[in-house]
């Protein structure tokens, strides 16, 4: 290993937001929307005396997460308490799993494929742990750096949590991102979570470089930011290493305003969590037989579905990734294909490039209630049988999207028939050479130019006329004038 060799790991913090109660009482798991220190009881309050009851369904989703990600699933499930004192920590512990000393995690030693750039990587999965969430800290001022107090809600005292541990393969944050981007696909496909749920995936990313001291940012929940996290702090740690200086193993927090890395405290080290069994909760015993039974129950996998997209949708391959990282693109895509006969090709491309491009930020949470894919089976309904030309198609999308019916739209605009007559458009290019000689000229010389008289003789035909025939029909003309010139040179 160089000095310069980064290395990155992740600890990925999953809510398991599909799940009706909390992990180890009968509190709801929805707990989003309820008044503050509500939704909470005494077992997620930590109270003395109370006894915690484990959530059967939460362990069947993680064997399905842990079969998934090809990995070995212990054939017992044993419950550690991790020790730390914070605020959001009420029983001053964290029912957690701990790998090692004659006990083992639920499941470890996985992998998930997942490219960079058309770039093949693997990145290893060292272990997944079923642990519970804490509660919520909130900054009355924003942020931890200027508010004089916090508040803390318990709501979320108990959710039940998968937390998912990387190896540190990773050396760039487009590595991470594309990766972390791949892990949410396949949680969703299996119904784990919600990622549209604000905290649904909080991440922890340790850094260190040239094999040195490792430093933690902690809870960062947008891949955006965290890819933002990682640029910062490798410049900052080569920064300090540049300078001769030494990069301490602390934990620092991500300033999303600032945009900048900043200490919270000493990293831990193992010890100082001094794990033990937890007596109130008894192991549990993972048979081969309902990890078969889980296994055959699984659904369909991003992998799978993309097979499946780029064999029966005869899709490329780039835009049969970009549908299956996103269950609810590629869901979308497939209700729109129910309705329409138009190419596939086609109706993926134009839900990639040009429907997703009008939905704010991207968000395809949003895309039912903008745009339901009905509508976009009829626009492509259209387009199939010649009704309308593809840069129609693309104008009425923000139609659709305030509520106009198609029907309406079209008449609105004028568009009430393509013009495909050879004789009519050619008709109309004559008019429009005639009236810009000018703009032949520059044609002549340039087939660049041509996009002026393309554009003049859409505007003349109210845009119902095909621009790619339109253009075929200027250069044919172009060429006759251009070799016309030629000869009585």
């Amino acid at each position: 290993m160089s000095k310069n060799d980064v290395m990155i790991g992740l600890e990925i913090h999953v809510q398991m937001t599909s799940l009706k109660t909390k992990l180890f009482c009968g509190c709801s798991s929805d707990y989003r929307n309820s008044p503050p220190n509500t939704n909470v009881c005494p077992v997620c309050l930590g109270l003395p005396g109370s006894l915690p009851m484990i959530n059967k369904k939460a362990v069947e989703k993680a064997i399905q997460v842990a079969i998934a990600l090809n990995m070995e699933i212990s054939k017992t499930l044993s419950w550690t308490r991790k020790h730390y004192f914070y605020p959001d920590l009420p029983k001053n512990y964290q029912i957690t799993q701990y790998d090692g000393k004659g006990v083992s995690t639920i499941a470890k030693n996985g992998y998930v494929s997942y490219t960079v750039n058309g770039n093949s990587y693997v990145a290893r999965i060292r272990r997944i742990n079923i642990e519970e969430d804490p509660g919520k800290i909130l900054y009355p001022s924003g942020s931890m750096i200027t508010s004089d107090y916090i508040l803390i809600d318990y709501n979320r005292s108990g959710i039940a949590l998968l937390e998912i541990v990387t190896e540190p393969d990773f050396k760039t944050h487009q590595q991470v991102s594309s990766f972390l981007k791949k892990l949410r696909s396949i949680l969703e496909h299996l119904g784990i979570a919600d990622f549209s749920l604000e905290g649904s995936m909080r991440v922890d990313v340790n850094i260190s470089i040239g094999g040195g001291k490792r430093v933690e940012l902690k809870n960062i929940s947008s891949i955006a930011e965290i890819e933002n996290a990682i640029v910062y702090e490798i410049t900052r740690q080569r920064t300090l290493l540049n300078l001769g200086r030494e990069v301490e193993m602390e934990t620092r927090h991500w300033d999303q305003e600032r945009k900048v890395t900043f200490a919270t405290r000493a990293k831990e080290t193992e010890e100082d969590y001094r794990y033990f069994p937890d007596p109130n909760l008894p192991s549990i015993e993972i048979s081969e037989e309902l990890v078969k039974k889980i296994r055959e129950s699984l659904p369909e996998l991003p992998d799978k579905r993309k097979e499946r997209f780029i064999k029966d949708y005869k899709l490329s391959e780039y835009i049969a990734s970009v549908l299956v990282s996103d269950k609810k693109l590629s869901d979308y895509f497939e209700e729109v294909m129910k309705s329409t006969s138009i190419d596939t090709q086609k109706a993926a491309s134009f839900i990639v490039n040009d429907v997703l491009g009008w939905i704010p930020s991207g968000d395809t949470n949003e895309l039912n209630k903008y745009i339901p894919p009905q509508k976009i089976a009829e626009l492509l309904e259209m387009l199939r049988e010649g009704k309308i030309t593809i840069k129609m198609a693309k104008e009425l999308i923000p139609e659709l999207i305030n509520g106009k019916s198609l029907k309406g739209a079209v008449e609105e605009k004028g568009w009430f028939e393509v013009i495909y007559s050879e004789e009519e458009i050619l008709k109309v290019i004559e008019s429009i050479m005639n009236e810009y000689p000018e703009a032949v000229k520059d044609s002549i010389k340039d087939k660049k130019a041509i996009q002026f008289l393309v554009g003049k003789v859409l505007e003349a035909t109210n845009k119902r006329a095909d621009p790619k025939k339109v253009y075929d029909l200027i250069c044919k003309k172009i060429e006759k004038i251009s070799s016309k010139l030629q000869e009585d040179l």
